[in-house]
């Protein structure tokens, strides 16, 4: 792989190498965002799997198989495809499933909806893990308070269920506050998370150390040849240790490569590696002394049961601490993706509040929020326990990997120039174990795999129900369109009463004539002195240079058509790019002789064209759901007038 390329487009300055204390901040910070979800799954990941062996008891080599399918999974999915693979496959240091998105319909050009419908449907499937990685994770850490010595019966399911609940609503209702002023704590908790389970794990691997031949993928492979259907099920509930690695690749433009590779390496593998192995080795302990008794194991809460009697209330406020931690991640990753998503035109506009002046990334949404609590909260009160809730768990992380390998084979074969002979056998191993965990945990769907699922369909019903329904307002607006230059030509032979001040027109199509102008130039018969034709692009990479930001196109004295591009990881500020806006340098507009004019376009629907009548009922209801456009491009709310007409859907 000496050929392929550490990146595909990054600025250059990304390529520089970071000073060493800037490097060890970056390092930290990854630790604390990146790791969280999947540096959380000792908690019920290994409980899990084992528990679906031990209903008929259970048996050292069978410990032996789970353990060793766990640490492979490690090894083959989060080192080999994301840290050494997928982190060279980004679009211009952005990693995730829409990045890789943008970057595949560059690639593919006029071929590009097969990346879009792949992008759609990986985006689709990561709400629905957005809504199970707070509940599970939060529950699974406040299930630990059963553990205490004499707490049992204080602590039953139902004081449990309204802890969980009661820390899940304060966890989504302080998001509107911002998470910048604490986020910095969030490195050092996980670290020292890591180092105690790392610690914690080492301390038992003495009680049998005869454990460390889980590394030995024959017991792993043996394991699955001799289980049949159970052993499948088995793969599917070993998949939640490899849960969170998607975060590796999605926060790679905050973080960088090296830093998020070098926490991988230094602390978090070694430290899952270390307390599974532990969680494993207590486990054989227990085992022959349950044999000896002439009992069997049952299901038990493993990973803090390892953990002493004096240190263990420490260790449950921690894990509360890193869970909490985790699942904020996973919240500002589904904010991060809807903002992404809305660039893309995927979904409808919605309302983006900024928490943070100092930081772009820190944004805010109050539609995606409430509605990702309401997920959370029906979850928790549906499953009730962490093992229930983990069925559900698998599929949508499987479903998004195996996306994101189709995308990662798009952008290797056609953006890095590999051939298919060279392409083919380099991604079609990580495709195939894709598959297989996505086949595995498919088995989970009665038991609750169909949650992420619902969701998931939900979502991707109402992309393509978005996509199509604006491509046929568009394709109406085209029909009505009359080339911009053809108007100015016509104005400037008869021209109308003109009035002082600039008007700028807000349309899709910067070479046609926007129909709030020629609305404009109907009823109210008037032109201004300058009227400017702004149109809003999205780039395929996820921010642009300032430079590159405004593109102007005179068309004569009255008009100039002006292409305004963002990345699709930026908020569009229409005033401020257009100069209306004073930061310390001489205005290029007077925005107090500065009116704005938007198409505002009334939907009808109709049974006889364009999308079926119901469809067309949920597309409007998308569309008048859309956070106003003076709010999504920052234009004053005062100095906006719409103007449109009917369009048939």
């Amino acid at each position: 792989m000496s050929s392929v390329p550490e990146t595909t487009g990054q600025p250059a300055s990304a390529h520089l190498a970071h000073p060493h204390p800037a490097i060890a901040a970056l390092t930290i910070g990854a630790i604390g965002v990146v790791f969280g979800d999947i540096g959380t799954s000792p908690i019920y990941a290994f409980r899990a799997a084992l528990a679906l062996t031990t209903a008929d008891g259970a048996e050292v080599n069978e410990v032996l198989g789970v353990l060793s399918l766990a640490l492979w999974s490690l090894i083959f999915v989060v080192t080999i495809k994301y840290v050494v693979f997928l982190m060279r496959a980004d679009n211009h240091g952005e990693g995730g499933v829409l990045a890789l998105t943008a970057l595949a319909r560059r690639a593919l050009g006029k071929r590009s909806m097969i990346a879009l419908v792949l992008g759609a449907s990986g985006a689709a499937l990561f709400y629905g893990d957005a809504i199970i990685t707070p509940a599970l994770s939060v529950l699974s850490a406040v299930e630990g308070l059963k553990t205490l010595p004499g707490a049992g019966g204080m602590f039953g399911d139902d004081l449990i269920l309204f802890l969980t609940i009661a820390i899940l609503i304060g966890l989504f209702a302080i998001q509107s506050r911002g998470t910048a002023s604490v986020s910095r704590l969030f490195g050092p908790v996980c670290i020292l998370w890591f180092l105690c389970i790392g610690a914690l794990g080492l301390w038992h691997i003495s009680d049998e150390f005869s454990i460390v031949r889980a590394f030995l993928p024959s017991y792993g492979v043996m394991f699955l040849a001799t289980h049949g259907v159970t052993g499948m099920f088995v793969l599917g509930a070993v998949f939640l240790t490899v849960t969170g690695a998607e975060a590796l690749t999605a926060d790679m433009g905050h973080f960088g490569v090296r830093p998020i590779r070098i926490g991988w390496f230094s602390l978090v593998l070694p430290c899952l590696f270390l307390n599974y192995l532990g969680q494993g080795a207590f486990v054989l302990n227990a085992l022959e002394t349950a044999h000896a008794a002439g009992r069997d194991i049952g299901d038990q809460d493993w990973f803090f049961l390892m953990a002493p009697e004096s240190v263990r209330p420490f260790l449950i406020v921690l894990s509360l601490m890193a869970t909490i931690i985790a699942s904020q991640a996973v919240i500002t990753g589904a904010y991060s993706l809807t903002q992404q998503a809305i660039q893309l035109g995927l979904l409808p506009r919605l309302r983006i509040r900024q928490t943070s002046a100092s930081q772009a990334g820190q944004i805010y949404l109050p539609s995606i929020n409430w509605l990702l609590l309401a997920g959370v909260l029906i979850l928790v009160v549906q499953f009730r326990t962490s093992s229930a809730m983990a069925a559900a768990y698998g599929i949508a992380v499987t479903g998004t990997m195996v996306v994101t390998t189709c995308l990662a084979y798009i952008v290797v074969r056609h953006t890095w120039g590999w051939s298919r002979a060279r392409s083919i056998p380099l991604i079609l191993p990580f495709l195939a174990l894709d598959l297989v965990f996505f086949g595995a945990n498919i088995l989970r769907v009665v038991e609750g795999g169909w949650v992420p699922l619902l969701v998931a369909a939900v979502i991707g019903f109402l992309v393509a129900t978005w996509v199509r329904g604006r491509g046929i307002v568009r394709a109406f607006e085209k029909r009505q369109s009359v080339p911009l230059a053809d108007l100015a030509a016509a104005l400037s032979r008869r021209p109308p009463e003109r009035v002082e001040g600039t008007a700028v027109f807000l349309t899709a199509n910067a070479e046609g004539a926007p129909g709030a102008l020629l609305h404009n130039l109907k009823h109210n018969k008037v032109l201004h002195e300058r009227n400017l034709i702004v149109s809003i692009r999205t780039a395929d990479r996820p921010f642009v240079d300032e430079e590159e930001r405004i593109r102007t196109n005179p068309i004569d004295d009255n008009f100039s058509s002006i292409v305004l591009t963002y990345g699709f990881m930026e908020s569009p500020d229409v005033p401020h790019d257009l100069g209306l806006v004073n930061t310390g340098e001489r205005k290029v507009l007077n925005p107090a002789k500065t009116s704005y004019f938007i198409g505002r376009n009334t939907i009808k629907p109709a049974a006889d064209q364009g999308m079926p009548i119901w469809q067309d009922r949920v597309f409007m209801f998308l569309q008048r759901n859309a956070s106003d456009p003076t709010d999504f491009f920052h234009i004053p709310p005062g100095k906006v007038l719409e103007l449109g007409e009917q369009v048939t859907v």
